[in-house]
């Protein structure tokens, strides 16, 4: 199995060389040569999610990575969560489930991905006797599970971009109170567009690296953090039907990372009906989906902050391997003068969305209204996050059939402003985050500069 990228210059590239690497040379996205399948009955045999990971990782890594190396990887990856089997299936009524994704150390669906990404990046690096830096900036989750899963391996040096704005108290402590030596969180004056920027021009100049050194991306657009992705929801899929009927899955989504997670599992092997594109008031993956916009707008704050993104990184991938049928020369010519003009397609091919794909816009009163809807009707907690996909399901019904997973993707207890301000009762803390409040914190703070901030990397990256 080898990668190349979705705009056609930078091809024939192994596993490890995708981790490493995490953005293609010519600005596109790693996608695997060819969708691995699946032997279904074989998965029906399995158990537990690391039985899962066991079989399905193994078929992105061979060109790296020997087999019984990487299954040692993934006795060591996913550590600290709060349940044995990692997620938990909670039924709401005889359609509609949820994917608990928060028993993580972070409480966000994103440990499963970076742990994965991390355990892979250590492995690399010390077969290669290298060091890297891991630079990265966060409008919620990201920051926090790229933290806890690299501060554990001494060859990582973590230095995290945190704007000023949106995030919770919970989510941003999360980041500000880690004490480890390899941890460095910067909170810059200036949006999270700002901070992109800054992580951008990092990945093109690389000035503050030593030799012997990578720099490491941790958002999705690293392939490894897919792969992890994918696995729940073939893990799902086992848990609820057996892989016997399609199922319709519920994403809240900012990235399009988890959807195309998701989209990815159906074309491995996965029976899917419908994928429900869920997003607050950034809407720009409705607005695609509904009416053939993809243009970019100017982020507004939301209770739902993990997804308050103007620009979704990971569609690229479904542009290219969906829309395009993998025509890389078209996929660049979309992505040619975007985000300066927008992408729109040919009716006849963004009518294929109606496919496999339906799409809602949840604003933030209507996610209150569905937290308290679930809490009344199923005493039942959800996060604004979850809530989005929770609306989008009962919206959509009609247009639906047979059973829904619904993510989710965050625990409640990150959002405790929004809870009481619902007026409902937040009672089970995870450990994890209830510490938090106990400790210092520590961030440094910078004016939204990429030579100041470059400069601090180069000094503490000893």
């Amino acid at each position: 199995m080898l990668f190349h990228s979705t705009r056609g210059n930078d091809s024939g590239r192994t596993f490890e060389e995708v981790l490493m690497q995490g953005l293609a040379n010519d600005g596109g996205l790693f996608m695997p040569d060819t969708w691995p399948q699946v032997d279904l009955e074989h998965l029906k045999s399995l158990n537990s999610f690391l039985d899962i990971a066991k079989y399905i990782v193994p078929l992105f890594t061979k060109s790296s990575f020997a087999d019984d190396e990487v299954l040692n990887i993934l006795d060591k990856t996913w550590h600290d969560f709060g349940k044995d089997n990692l997620a938990e299936i909670h039924q709401l009524d005889d359609s509609k489930y949820v994917l608990e994704l928060f028993h993580g150390p972070t409480a966000a669906f994103k440990d499963f991905g970076l742990q994965l990404a991390a355990a892979f990046f250590d492995q690399s690096l010390n077969r290669q006797n290298k060091t890297a830096v891991v630079l990265g900036a966060t409008s919620g989750d990201t920051g926090s599970a790229a933290i806890d899963a690299c501060k554990r391996f001494d060859s990582i040096k973590s230095f995290i971009l945190l704007p000023d704005g949106n995030m919770s108290e919970v989510q941003r402590r999360q980041m500000t109170t880690v004490n480890s030596p390899n941890v460095f969180t910067l909170r810059v004056n200036g949006s999270f567009d700002d901070c992109q920027a800054i992580v951008k021009e990092a990945f093109s100049e690389r000035s503050f690296l030593k030799d012997d050194q990578f720099l490491l991306a941790v958002n999705s657009i690293n392939w490894v953090r897919i792969i992890g992705q994918i696995c729940y929801y073939f893990y799902a899929s086992l848990k609820i039907t057996n892989y016997n009927q399609p199922l319709n899955f519920s994403v809240p989504t900012g990235n399009f990372g988890n959807v195309f997670a998701c989209y990815s599992a159906h074309k491995m092997g996965m029976p899917l009906n419908k994928i429900l594109v869920s997003v607050n008031e950034n809407n720009i993956l409705h607005r695609f989906f509904s009416d053939n916009d993809y243009s970019k707008t100017k982020v507004c704050e939301t209770i739902s902050p993990s997804m308050d993104i103007s620009i979704a990184s990971n569609f690229e991938r479904l542009v290219y391997d969906f829309y395009a049928e993998r025509d890389s020369s078209m996929c660049a010519n979309f992505y040619k003068n975007f985000p300066v003009s927008p992408i729109k397609l040919e009716e006849n091919m963004w009518n294929k969305s109606k496919d496999i794909f339906l799409s809602y816009c949840v604003d933030d009163i209507s996610t209150i209204e569905a937290m308290k809807h679930t809490y009344k009707k199923f005493n039942y907690l959800i996060d604004p996050h979850t809530a989005v996909a929770s609306e989008a399901v009962d919206r959509l019904s009609q247009d639906i059939q047979g059973k829904t997973i619904i993510l989710s993707t965050a625990h409640p207890a990150k959002f405790p402003e929004v809870i009481k301000n619902a007026n409902l009762t937040l009672e089970d803390i995870p450990n994890s985050l209830s510490v938090i409040f106990d400790n210092e914190e520590r961030a440094y703070n910078f004016p939204a500069s990429k030579d100041l901030i470059f400069d601090f990397i180069t000094k503490n990256n000893s």
